[in-house]
């Protein structure tokens, strides 16, 4: 189970490890709520047709609709077009630190609303381990000079919050529905109200006067960062706790780090190493605590 759900978080933090670098080239041409909304009406309408191709029914039980409208908001409309604005003003490195909250704000709000997500020693301390090193990892993006502007560091630190409360409200009320269903309902639902509101509030935007690199972005976004990344989410967050889901975005920065070193022949540094080491010695603390914990539970009954 350990293995299982650490190379789970790996392969999510690879799909969603090249979103920034996708974001900062789509919000250059395309407005960010704009972004926001076509990035997840193409996810949407990829993850259902393939839902449906494999013999998907329509779920009936309107309870279950308002949990995914509630999760899809504080999942990908709010955290969506909060980061594509907040990325016209802050870099990249910066956006990663500021995303690097998300862990810390899911396990306080997890140790208070999920009874078998309580916070405990181990967490606290892998969760400051992974920050840390996280800290480390970009900091020579920070020490050398970086973009900031208040309003865009606000955004993205909102966004982090809003990601840590759909991971506790989902793994609270979504939980055990049958794979593919949720991300494929949450994606529909908040594509229905989140296209019209791009479109009074950005107004329309002339496809045929985008780069194929903004086009290329959004449909990597889309197809990788959205709908495929949301099937691992949700199957990763029905064998582990919302904490240890959130430590994906410890990991989100390394792969900047390994495609730097295998296709830009940039080298290893000190930094990089100890920022590495910390954040995967924090995830192993909280993933052996959560093992522990299943075990336990599991001996119990």
């Amino acid at each position: 189970m350990r293995l299982k759900n650490f190379l789970l978080l790996l392969f999510l933090a690879s799909l969603w490890g090249p979103s920034f670098l996708f974001i900062k080239i789509a919000v250059v041409e395309i407005p960010p709520i704009t972004l926001a909304a076509w990035r997840i009406f193409v996810a949407a309408i990829v993850i259902n047709i393939y839902l449906y191709a494999r013999g998907g029914a329509f779920i009936k039980d309107i309870q279950f609709w308002k949990h995914v409208t509630i999760a899809g908001f504080f999942a990908h409309a709010l955290p969506f077009v909060l980061i594509n604005w907040g990325e016209q003003f802050i870099d990249s490195a910066l956006a990663s630190i500021l995303n690097g909250l998300t862990p810390i704000f899911t396990i306080v709000m997890a140790n208070f609303v999920i009874q078998d997500d309580r916070m405990d020693l181990g967490k606290v301390i892998g969760a400051i381990f992974g920050f840390i090193g996280l800290v480390i990892l970009v900091l020579p993006s920070l020490v050398s000079g970086f973009q900031a502007n208040t309003m865009g560091i606000f955004a993205v630190g909102i966004a982090a919050a809003s990601y840590g409360v759909a991971l506790v409200y989902a793994r609270l009320n979504l939980k055990g529905t049958k794979p593919v269903y949720a991300p494929a309902s949450q994606l529909l639902v908040t594509s229905i109200y989140l296209l019209p509101f791009s479109l009074a509030v950005d107004g329309p935007v002339k496809v045929m006067d985008l780069s194929w690199a903004a086009l290329g972005s959004v449909l990597v976004l889309a197809i990788l960062g959205t709908a495929l990344a949301f099937v691992i989410y949700y199957k990763l967050l029905d064998s582990s706790s919302a904490s240890y889901l959130s430590l994906v975005t410890y990991l989100i920065p390394l792969y900047g780090v390994v495609l730097g070193v295998t296709l830009l022949d940039e080298t290893l540094t000190m930094n990089t190493i100890l920022g590495a080491v910390l954040i995967l010695l924090g995830i192993g603390v909280v993933n052996s605590k959560l093992e522990h914990r299943v075990k336990s539970k599991w001996k119990t009954n």
